[in-house]
């Protein structure tokens, strides 16, 4: 185990939005699934691919030879289920990359369908993919595009119908519990071991704050896989139900979060689940079903900025406790380690693509300015110079334009690979082009904080108080010991102190 002290690597820090002081949180309470248990992500939704394929072909569907494509989909996509496109796009909902079925669209294709659409996710035709759980249902979908369009697909269908047969069959996977049982009968092929997320978790609770499972995975599934996860590196003859004040299954989130619905406590007879009414305070390790989060604020005698929750969904965990409790929030981004990683391998190449690209602004702007002199001269209009002669400027522009050419040539590479960051089609999770990506954009606004795995606050502790970086803005200095934002007296360009 890597030592506290030394600190984490950068791929495993906690990274903030909003200043954060976690010791005036009270409670902390965490979602499962892709939060306390991380799942080999490609085995995970392999798997699932494969039964929801196999549902499809039991109906008739000629599909049996598809297979789970793991780079064809990525966390924070859109699905464009009227034209059956995959799509990435940048915090401003505008469509930067975009895939027809497993097709890449060409520039001309792509500004014919989306330059005047801006995505907005409260219209149905949009589906973001808000976790993990998404990308087998993502990949089948776009397989399922190109069938539709060769016309082998039962019909007739359109892409909505069809995303629509793949949600259903997803949903009965799920519903039948056949997945949840191969899980459950052989979790190391499944699930990554971290014997550091317990200790975190003691950390917290041994601070004083009350620690709750809210997840809507089903008791049958829970229990196992918690005792799986965690029982192993807790104190001896301690259990995973000791260590939270409340454990609540089938939540329904994000309903949890927005309505009331009853509570029952989860009763263990004879090796089986059963379901009781129940009413008042909630028992210390009796496991619950259902409620609501009004109900839990009761019982705790906390709301708000008092209580954090963790979670992987953007949506379910994230954007809806923050936008209707107020709740604090942390969001969990396993992907994250590997994007910091393949950021700092390409920081050399960063590095000398911003270098060129400095002088290729120089470039143009100094080919702007010879243009606009050249017109000027020739419709013979505002101010303008005689000097140096019409020929000589015609020659430099040339000049300019042919070192533009190389330039570009050279710059073409590496702004290729820049874009092929993590995924060989997407690039990066967080990056759209130049921009910060749609996923990046509902992070930022709903995420107080964000991280690669909850062990990752062992190395924070329960007392760290966390700031939030100085926002940027366009006309902010971008490079360090760029222009200060308050000069000093004596020109000497260093940044004034401020509180």
């Amino acid at each position: 185990m890597r030592s506290q002290l030394s600190g984490p690597p950068p791929e495993r820090g906690l990274f903030c939005n909003r200043t954060l002081n976690l010791r005036a949180i009270k409670a902390v309470g965490y979602d499962m699934d892709y939060t306390l248990i991380h799942y080999r992500v490609e085995a995970w939704e392999r798997r699932a691919y494969e039964h929801i394929r196999d549902r499809l072909v039991a109906q008739g569907w000629p599909v049996g030879d598809l297979q789970f494509d793991p780079a064809l989909a990525i966390r924070g996509l859109i699905i464009d289920t009227e034209k059956g496109n995959l799509l990435k796009a940048n915090r401003f909902g505008f469509v930067k990359k975009a895939l027809h079925g497993t097709r890449a669209m060409d520039f001309i294709t792509q500004r014919d369908e989306y330059s005047h659409v801006v995505i907005d996710l409260h219209e149905r035709r949009w589906v973001f993919l808000n976790t993990l759980f998404s990308l087998s249902e993502a990949c089948l979908y776009a397989q399922l595009v190109d069938r539709l369009d060769a016309g082998v697909l039962p019909g007739p269908m359109g892409y909505a119908d069809l995303y629509e047969h793949v949600r259903k069959n997803l949903d009965a996977t799920h519903m039948q519990g056949q997945l949840k049982a191969e899980i459950i009968a052989d979790p190391e092929r499944y699930v990554l071991d971290d014997p550091e997320t317990p200790l975190a978790l003691l950390d917290q609770r041994n601070a004083g704050k009350k620690l709750l499972l809210i997840t809507n995975s089903e008791w049958a599934y829970t229990e196992p896989m918690m005792h799986f996860a965690f029982d192993k590196h807790l104190p001896q003859g301690m259990t995973w139900r000791q260590l939270f004040d409340v454990v609540i299954v089938s939540a329904r989130k994000p309903e949890f979060f927005t309505t009331r619905s009853a509570l029952f406590e989860v009763v263990e007879t004879n090796g089986e689940a059963l379901l009781r009414p129940h009413s008042g305070p909630f028992k210390a390790g009796t496991p619950y079903f259902g409620g609501s989060a009004v109900e839990l604020e009761r019982h705790l005698g906390m709301s708000g900025d008092e209580i954090l929750y963790v979670g992987d969904h953007m949506f379910g965990d994230v954007h809806v406790s923050k936008s209707e409790l107020r709740w604090r929030t942390a969001l969990i981004l396993r992907e994250l380690e590997d994007e910091v990683r393949a950021i700092a391998s390409f920081r050399s190449t960063e590095a000398r693509l911003a270098e060129r690209m400095v002088l290729k602004e120089r470039m143009e702007w100094e080919s702007c300015q010879l243009r606009l002199e050249l017109q000027r001269r020739r419709a013979d209009y505002g101010p303008r110079s005689d000097t140096p002669p019409e020929a000589e400027l015609v020659s430099r522009l040339g000049e300019l334009r042919e070192s533009l050419e190389a330039l570009d040539a050279e710059l073409a590479p590496m702004a290729r690979a820049a874009t092929e960051l993590s995924n060989p089609i997407w690039g990066l999770l967080t990056r759209a082009g130049n921009d910060k990506s749609h996923l990046a954009r509902q992070v930022e606004r709903y995420a107080d904080i964000y991280t690669s795995r909850v062990s990752n606050f062992l190395f924070a502790t329960p007392f760290v108080y966390l700031r939030s970086p100085r926002g940027s803005l366009p006309h902010d200095p971008s490079l360090p010991g760029g222009t200060p934002v308050f000069p000093a007296a004596d020109g000497g360009g260093g940044m004034a102190d401020a509180e």
